[in-house]
């Protein structure tokens, strides 16, 4: 049997207008319902608001740029965690995840000139063991490749221990001068992802650059999360690299993108600094070819931001604490037969793996819409004595509008499709919102209008000098060069893309790329 339409649906909401005057139950049920921002007036307040009120993180700590994740927050967490470890450690030659130390001697972390370059006025600094001053300052880790490196020397012998894949979760700490932004810009970075790998070869490491790349397109598409990939120009790659990859991700609200994820070609950098050596199949010694890539909590901060809306967070169902919210509507004299209902059912659901929660608290129907619709769950399931009577329950999807009346022989099967389609249509609407955020133009005028009026990312003929890219950046508050679109990167590409008859938009040399450039987080 096919579910019915209900031609009724949920109306649009706007902010309440506060008022001193004693209210009725409907003004007061609607004040209740309309607590955050709107998303598209103001969506850096709406952001702040939303992860608060949907507890995914308190960041009322008293240390800037540091927060709390909070338990529904950190079921979110743990999901995108399972996801990124599920994919690392089922590569065809698997990723292994390993911990190490949080502290870097002085010494050490002075190794490699290059990194502490690029992070030096972003190093917190130990110097006493509690009242006892160190010999050896230690550097709370930036980032790992100088705690990692001289250990991994220790492990690395042979061609036979090659290649070797490692990858660690943990806290990074680095003293952000900037406003910090919770998720985004923060002083401890609590959620960050960095794989290590170390080959034979330099064919090797691109190979696993393409690895790489497609590990964190599966992440991305699974969380229904869109993006841009670009190599980024040779003055904003990470020192000691031989060229750097991002992930971007446009912010629908405020038309900025946001690195959500970077990949790097370390060459023999590294390897030469740290003499991390193998003995070749033919006795030699060389040394190991190197990549790395990062990801962290910006790929949460995104999740929320590309798919919410002014009443809350859109959960994609795969990382969703709860996939379906079960609504009694109780009348008197029905509350036993109505709960009794419930609870068979959600005794059903919970036996079929789904993800449930039976909401009894004995407040209104109103508010617990607000509540579950407010942290994003997927589905809501309403049953009342009407339902009950027909044999039939009533399902919202948060993603959309509407209500459908489901007989609940067929409801478990429909929900498990439903769950689907959400997942589905979730990726799909913030793709094809994300594309239309990219305006490709031969005009350089026609670009920077485009962006200062906070349209999107633009994309030009570009000839990739510093220089150029220096005067044209100048032009525009904020504006940033992101680099070469994934098109025109033969490591990507079997056919690379090439441009005719096109000239840098700057000073007019003919070229054979577009460039991509916008304003940034």
């Amino acid at each position: 049997m096919q579910a019915k339409k209900n031609k009724k649906t949920q109306s649009s909401r706007k902010p309440a207008k506060k008022t001193s005057k004693k209210v009725s139950k409907k003004t007061s049920k609607s004040k209740i319902q309309n607590t955050l921002p709107d998303i598209d007036e103001n969506f850096s307040e709406w952001f702040n608001e939303i992860i608060f009120q949907a507890e995914i993180l308190d960041y009322r700590y008293n240390l800037k740029g540091c927060g709390v994740w909070l338990g529904y927050g950190f079921k979110i967490r743990r999901k995108y965690l399972e996801i990124m470890r599920d994919l690392l450690d089922n590569t065809p030659i698997p990723h292994e995840e390993m911990l190490f130390p949080l502290l870097i001697p002085k010494d050490q972390f002075m190794k490699e000139k290059e990194t502490v370059k690029g992070f030096e006025t972003e190093v917190y600094w130990v110097t006493h063991g509690g009242l006892t001053p160190l010999d050896v300052k230690l550097a709370l880790r930036p980032t790992s490749e100088t705690v990692m490196y001289p250990m991994v020397a220790k492990w690395i012998r042979s061609h036979q221990d090659l290649p070797l894949k490692t990858y660690q979760i943990s806290n990074m700490f680095r003293f952000e001068g900037k406003n910090t932004r919770p998720l985004i810009r923060v002083r401890e970075l609590t959620t960050f992802k960095e794989a290590h790998t170390y080959h034979e070869t330099k064919e090797d490491c691109t190979d696993q650059i393409r690895e790489a790349v497609s590990i964190y397109k599966k992440i991305f598409d699974t969380l229904g999360v869109p993006y841009l990939i670009t190599q980024r120009p040779k003055w904003d790659t990470f020192p000691g690299a031989d060229y750097t990859i991002a992930f971007d991700c446009i912010f629908l609200q405020s038309r900025k993108a946001l690195q959500i994820g970077t990949i790097h070609n370390l060459g023999q950098t590294f390897s030469k600094t740290f003499d991390i050596k193998f003995e070749t199949a033919d006795g030699n010694q060389e040394y190991v070819y190197q990549t790395c890539y990062g990801i962290s909590e910006r790929g949460v901060a995104s999740l929320i931001a590309v798919h919410g809306d002014s009443n809350g967070l859109k959960l994609p169902p795969v990382v969703a604490p709860i996939e379906i919210v079960i609504v009694p509507i109780l009348f008197k004299n029905k509350e036993d037969e109505v709960m009794k209902v419930c609870n068979e059912f959600y005794d059903k659901l919970k036996k079929e793996g789904f993800k449930v929660r039976l909401d009894n608290r004995k407040i209104s129907s109103g508010r617990k819409y607000f509540h579950w619709e407010l942290r994003g769950i997927p589905i809501r399931v309403e049953i009342g004595p009407k339902d009950i009577a027909k044999n039939q329950i009533a399902v919202v999807r948060r993603d959309i509008k509407g209500k459908e009346f489901v007989p609940i022989d067929d409801s478990i099967n429909y929900l498990h499709n439903l769950l689907k389609d959400i997942q589905q249509s979730l990726q799909k609407t913030a793709k094809k919102r994300h594309d239309e955020l990219i305006f490709r133009t031969n005009d350089l005028e026609e670009a920077i209008d485009f962006i200062d009026k906070n349209k999107g990312i633009a994309e030009i003929p570009f000839c990739g000098e510093e220089d150029c890219a220096e005067s044209i950046e100048k032009r525009l508050d904020g504006l940033k060069f992101l680099g070469i679109p994934e098109r025109y990167l033969p490591i990507l590409n079997k056919r690379v893309k090439k441009e005719k008859e096109i000239y840098c938009s700057h000073c007019m040399k003919p070229v054979t790329k577009y460039w991509r450039m916008g304003k940034t987080y």
